[in-house]
This record gives structure tokens, C-alpha cells and sequence, in this order.
């Protein structure tokens, strides 16, 4: 059996539906996540009791799960002298001990019942910003390079706090979630052709190859 790579710490869904100007066209949001103490599923592209509101922009099969690091999230609280909630980041998985900004694209993480595959990282959009209530959230976050990941569900299963998290596969490619998420341009493209190449799952080299088509 492989070793633990870490481990999560929250399993977070909505627990409040927020309405207003800043929640997107949609006039309604589920970023607003807390933590539960119970066996969650992930069925199909989607965390059992979570609302993804604008399913046009995000959710769906490489959007399914978010994933944000409690080791991110304390450089944050460090950074700006605020305390920070499990969920404070619309995570779905608050985790410890794994690189998740830092993770490899297509890496495959087994946890509970359930195997995930790190897609791609979380964009910050203006919904974001207005959680927070910050004006500057999203040229701040897009700075500090600290996106947290976005997961396939590859193996649906059920999930708790605690679970250990086991890294099943890890692509020789290299690309980081940070990576991608610090690419600009053509550089971006680059990588997407990367991605697209044998060395990825079949997951991953379709949703690369649909990022090229857009060229």
C-alpha cells in the first residue's frame, strides 16, 4: 500500500446561498462553504450537497472538486492578520501535508473510496472577490500564486474529514498547477500542448486539446 501523501482536514458544501450584485449573473452564489462532519459522496461531476449556481463558468466534469491547502490558507491569514475558516475559499477539500497549488496536472489522489485527478487551477473571479469583500482579492490572489486545484472525480466514492489522501499516480510531465496558473499567452498554449501529448491520462490530454482548438 502507498504511504499517505496527507491528509484532509474539511469536507465543505454550501451552507448559505448568498444573493446580490456581487454573486455573478446568476444573482445567487454557494461559494459560501462550512464544514461537515459526515460521509460525503462525489457522484458523477458533482459533491453531494454542494450548489454550483453558474454552471456555464464553473462545476462540471474538470471543475468537480475544489481542493485548497490549510498551509495556503495560513500564508494568507499571516499575510493579511485575519483568521481563516475551513471552506473560506469555496473549498470543497481543505487539505494538510500535500502540495495542492504545487501539484502535478493529471496527478490522481485516492481518498476515502473516491480517486480524484488534479485538473487545473482555480481562477479567481469577481464573485470571489465580493465574499470577501475585499475590491483587490483577485489581482492579490493571482499574485501570490496560491490557487489551490480543481479535481476530476475519475472513481466516485465517498469521502470524510480525516481521510488520508494517497498520491495513486504522478505524470512524468512535470506541469504544476502553478505552473499553468502563472502561464501567460502563448505560454499557456505551450503547456496545453504538453498536456495534450502521450505522458497525460486520457482525461487530461482531451480537456488540453479542447484549450488548443480555442487558439
Amino acid at each position: 500500500m502507498k504511504p499517505k501523501a496527507g491528509k484532509v482536514l474539511s469536507i465543505n458544501v454550501t451552507a448559505i446561498v448568498h444573493e446580490g450584485g456581487w454573486t455573478g449573473d446568476k444573482g445567487r452564489t454557494g461559494i459560501d462553504k462550512r464544514s461537515v462532519a459526515t460521509l460525503v459522496k462525489l457522484v458523477n461531476d458533482a459533491v453531494e450537497g454542494d450548489l454550483v449556481a453558474d454552471r456555464k463558468n464553473h462545476g462540471g466534469y474538470d471543475q468537480a472538486v475544489y481542493a485548497y491547502s490549510r498551509e495556503d490558507a495560513e500564508w494568507w491569514e499571516s499575510e493579511l492578520g485575519i483568521s481563516i475558516a475551513y471552506g473560506r475559499f469555496g473549498e470543497n477539500l481543505t487539505t494538510q501535508g500535500i502540495e495542492v497549488s504545487g501539484a502535478v496536472i493529471g496527478e490522481r489522489w485516492h481518498i476515502g473510496s473516491a480517486i480524484l485527478e488534479v485538473a487545473q487551477p482555480r481562477t479567481p473571479c469577481r464573485v470571489f472577490a465580493g465574499f470577501w469583500d475585499r475590491p483587490n482579492l483577485i489581482k492579490e490572489f493571482t499574485e501570490a500564486g496560491r490557487s489551490g486545484a480543481y479535481l476530476r472525480i475519475i472513481q466516485e466514492g465517498q469521502v470524510r474529514s480525516g481521510d488520508g489522501i494517497v498520491i495513486e499516480e504522478r505524470p512524468r510531465h512535470g506541469i504544476k498547477v502553478s505552473d499553468l496558473f502563472a502561464a501567460r499567452g502563448e505560454e499557456r498554449f505551450q503547456i496545453f500542448e504538453i498536456l495534450a501529448g502521450k505522458e497525460s491520462s486520457k482525461s487530461v490530454q482531451e480537456w488540453a486539446s479542447k484549450l488548443l482548438i480555442r487558439k
